[in-house]
C-alpha cells in the first residue's frame, strides 16, 4: 500500500511537511547540531593539544613542523572519521524507527538517494536550520524536545481512517470497474459464440465445396487420362500402319524395278527373235533396195 503525502491530516509547513513532521525535523537537526559542535570543538582541542604540548621553542626546523602536522593530521583524521561513521549510524536508526512505523501501518516508503545531493534541496535546510537557530532566542516547544518518535497508539487514528476511507473508495471504483469489465466479457463471449458459429457454416460451405470441387477435378483427371490413352492407341496404330505402308512400298518399288528389268529383258529377247525371222530379212532387203531408189531418184532430180 502506497499513500501519498495528500493524506496528511496537518496543515504544509515550509519544508512541505505537515506540522508535527516538521518539528520532528527540527529536533532531529537540533541533535544534528549538538553532535557538530562537539566535532568541532575536538577538531579544536587537537590543535590546542598541539600548540600546548610542541610549541613551547621559538624555532623549528622542516623535520619537526612535518612531524608536528603528520601528528594532526592523524589525530584529525581519525576523529573526523569516526564522527562520520557515528553519523551514518546515526541516520540508519532514524530511518529504522520511521520504516518500523511504517510497517505497523502496512506502508512501503521510499527514499530517492539522488535528492540527497540537490544543492536547492541542500539550500532550501540551510536556510530553514539558518531560520530557524538564529532567530532571536527561539524556545523549542515540548514537541520539539521529545526524545523518542511518538508512539503508534497515539494520533494515528485520523489517519487510519483516512486511509480505511480511501480504501473504500477506490474498492468502490474497482468493483463498478469490475462490473463494467463482467458486461463487456460477457457481450465479448457472445460475440465469440456468434463468430465461432459463423466459422463452423463457412467451414462446411466452403467442405461441400472443396468436395465438389475434387469431384469435378477427379472427372476432369479421368476424361484427361482416357483421352490420353485413346490419343496414345491411335499414335500406336498410326505410327504402325505408316510402319506397314512404308515397308509395303519398299517391297512395291523393288517388285516394280524387277518387272521392268524382266519387261526389258523381254524386250530384248522379243527384238532379237523378230530380228532373226524371214519376214524382218525380206522386209529389211526391200527397204534397202528402195533407199538405194530414192537416192538415185535425188541424184537424177538434183541433175
Amino acid at each position: 500500500v502506497y499513500l501519498s503525502l495528500c493524506l496528511c491530516p496537518y496543515p504544509q509547513a515550509e519544508l512541505g511537511l505537515n506540522e508535527h513532521h516538521q518539528n520532528e525535523v527540527i529536533n532531529y537537526m537540533r541533535f544534528a547540531r549538538f553532535k557538530r559542535g562537539l566535532c568541532l570543538k575536538t577538531v579544536d582541542s587537537c590543535f590546542q593539544d598541539l600548540k600546548d604540548s610542541r610549541l613551547v621553542e621559538e624555532t623549528f626546523t622542516v623535520d619537526e613542523v612535518i612531524d608536528m602536522l603528520d601528528g594532526l593530521q592523524t589525530v584529525v583524521h581519525s576523529e573526523v572519521e569516526s564522527e562520520l561513521i557515528n553519523t551514518t549510524y546515526t541516520n540508519v536508526l532514524l530511518l529504522r524507527q520511521l520504516f518500523s512505523q511504517a510497517e505497523k501501518w502496512y506502508l512501503k516508503l521510499q527514499t530517492d538517494v539522488s535528492d540527497l545531493e540537490n544543492r536547492e534541496l541542500l539550500e532550501q535546510v540551510a536556510e530553514f536550520e539558518k531560520s530557524e537557530f538564529t532567530s532571536s532566542n527561539k524556545k523549542p516547544s515540548a514537541d520539539l524536545i521529545k526524545p523518542k518518535l511518538a508512539p503508534l497508539n497515539e494520533g494515528g487514528s485520523e489517519l487510519l481512517n483516512k486511509t480505511v476511507a480511501c480504501l473504500q473508495e477506490e474498492n468502490e471504483k474497482l468493483k463498478i470497474r469490475l462490473k463494467t469489465i463482467e458486461t463487456q466479457a460477457t457481450t465479448a463471449l457472445d460475440e465469440k459464440s456468434k463468430l465461432e458459429k459463423s466459422l463452423k457454416d463457412l467451414q462446411m460451405i466452403q467442405g461441400d465445396q472443396k468436395t465438389n470441387a475434387n469431384q469435378d477435378i477427379t472427372e476432369l483427371e479421368n476424361k484427361v487420362a482416357a483421352l490420353k490413352c485413346q490419343f496414345e492407341k491411335t499414335l500406336n496404330d498410326s505410327t504402325a500402319n505408316q510402319k506397314f505402308l512404308e515397308e509395303n512400298l519398299v517391297t512395291t518399288k523393288h517388285d516394280l524395278l524387277k518387272v521392268q528389268d524382266q519387261l526389258s529383258t523381254a524386250e530384248k529377247e522379243l527384238e532379237k527373235k523378230f530380228q532373226q525371222t524371214a519376214a524382218y530379212r525380206n522386209m529389211k532387203e526391200i527397204l534397202t533396195k528402195k533407199n538405194e531408189q530414192i537416192k538415185d531418184l535425188r541424184k537424177k532430180l538434183s541433175k
